[in-house]
């Protein structure tokens, strides 16, 4: 656990073990010295490790890719409310749509098609968005209609140089 911060103090790891949800995986270890043999982890487990040692790092930066795949929703909130608690900047990845409506911006991307924004703003101005969260119909979200959606958010692409605006077509080569 001590990967990133060698010199976190017992009480560190036992707040990150708390605030991540590894509390009970070194309760049945024992103690914070015990030998761990990863092939004896679940890949939950494996995550579990791997996001406490991230939390206890607390970089200025963090990018959680898929970081939480193997956690039951449950853990997967926990973690991720434990990591919204820690200063800088949190970048999470996830193909869960909890995730999405957790997050304080979502970019939803659909090949060159990019949506950015919050949850609630999403589900007015991008139908993708609604589609994956399961409102199918506009007015299932937040009795959204048509013509209450301005037709400039409607569309599905942003254009250059507005907030949120990302490439998600590689560049001509060379760079």
């Amino acid at each position: 656990l001590r990967y990133l911060r060698p010199d976190a103090r017992d009480r560190e790891i036992a707040a990150m073990a708390d605030a991540v949800g590894l509390d009970t995986l070194l309760s049945r270890l024992g103690s914070l010295d015990a030998t761990v043999e990863p092939d004896r982890l679940s890949q939950g487990e494996r995550q579990l490790v791997a996001l406490g040692r991230a939390y206890l790092a607390a970089p200025p930066l963090l990018i959680l890719d898929e970081a939480t795949s193997r956690l039951d929703p449950a853990a997967e909130t926990r973690a991720e409310l434990a990591f919204a608690t820690l200063p800088g900047a949190l970048v999470v990845v996830a193909h869960r749509f909890s995730s999405a409506r957790r997050a304080d911006r979502t970019l939803v991307m659909d090949g060159p098609r990019t949506r950015c924004g919050t949850p609630a703003e999403l589900l007015r101005s991008s139908a993708l968005y609604r589609d994956l969260s399961g409102l199918w119909e506009p007015e299932e979200a937040d009795a959204v209609t048509e013509q209450e959606v301005p037709e400039e958010a409607r569309r599905e692409e942003r254009r250059p140089g507005e907030e949120c605006a990302i490439r998600s077509t590689p560049p001509p080569w060379p760079v």
